[in-house]
């Protein structure tokens, strides 16, 4: 037995009579949580370039995918079996490059716009847009569904087009905070962010992941500015803004 068929036996074992109570208990809904913490963990490992760990929330990734396939099967709706013809089944499909020894190579095959594109022939029917889940991150989501749009060619033409738009956005915001209108400011502050993030796919930078780092950056400098407080003896609920300012700007000057 591989190690894989010993995985989807252990799988089958929890579930099964004498299985594990908590496992038994679990349904498609309840493990979707699961599903997405573990995928994050996924991507915090590879942000931290931590390859031991990457390589224990990948097991963990896959234990999600062969419990979800058991659950599914129990119910008699699709096998374990039926997932991986699937994925090979599509993986082929989209790369005719690659696996068909009679197809004629054409530029960009490999790239984002013709995968793109070879998805939507394969739908036929419905929406160019089709096939970004709702529960993305906001950020991730609008990459994804401006990618899809400019994959059939509603896009701008360049990085300076796009650009002209953030500042056309950010004009529009700074009107909606002078009206006081909320709304209108949330409206205008929605058109900036998705804007920003057609930038950033423009560059091409993916603002989920700027912005990740961005926050990352924040947090350790924040981190900082609170120890050079606590080796005073003091926090940050006892210093002044200007005084947090000035730890601030010497932990950028510590490189931090």
């Amino acid at each position: 037995m591989d190690r894989f068929d010993e995985l989807v036996s252990v799988v089958a074992r929890l579930r099964g009579e004498g299985g594990c109570p908590w496992d038994r208990a679990q349904t498609l809904a309840s493990f979707r949580l699961y599903v997405i913490e573990e995928a994050y963990e996924v991507v915090e490992a590879i942000d931290r370039g931590d390859l031991p760990d990457l390589r224990k929330e990948l097991g963990d990734v896959l234990f999600q995918v062969v419990m979800l396939a058991r659950m599914a099967e129990e119910q008699g709706a699709f096998a374990l079996d039926d997932v991986l013809a699937g994925i090979v089944r599509k993986m082929i499909e989209r790369h005719p490059h690659v696996f068909d020894p009679n197809h004629v190579a054409v530029r960009n095959e490999g790239s984002v716009e013709a995968w793109e594109m070879r998805k939507t022939r394969e739908r036929r029917k419905g929406s160019a847009l089709d096939g970004v889940p709702d529960a993305l991150p906001a950020l991730l989501r609008a990459h994804r569904v401006s990618e899809k749009a400019g994959a059939v060619g509603f896009d701008w033409p360049d990085v300076p087009a796009v650009r002209a738009k953030v500042g056309e956005e950010l004009a529009e915001l700074d009107q909606a905070i002078a009206s006081g209108d909320a709304e209108r400011i949330g409206d205008e502050l929605g058109d900036l962010l998705f804007a920003i993030v057609n930038l950033g796919r423009h560059l091409p930078v993916s603002a989920e992941d700027a912005l990740r780092r961005a926050t990352r950056k924040f947090e350790t400098r924040f981190r900082r500015v609170e120890q050079r407080l606590a080796a005073a003896g003091r926090t940050v609920h006892d210093a002044d803004l200007d005084e947090l300012e000035a730890h601030w700007q010497a932990t950028k000057q510590e490189g931090a």
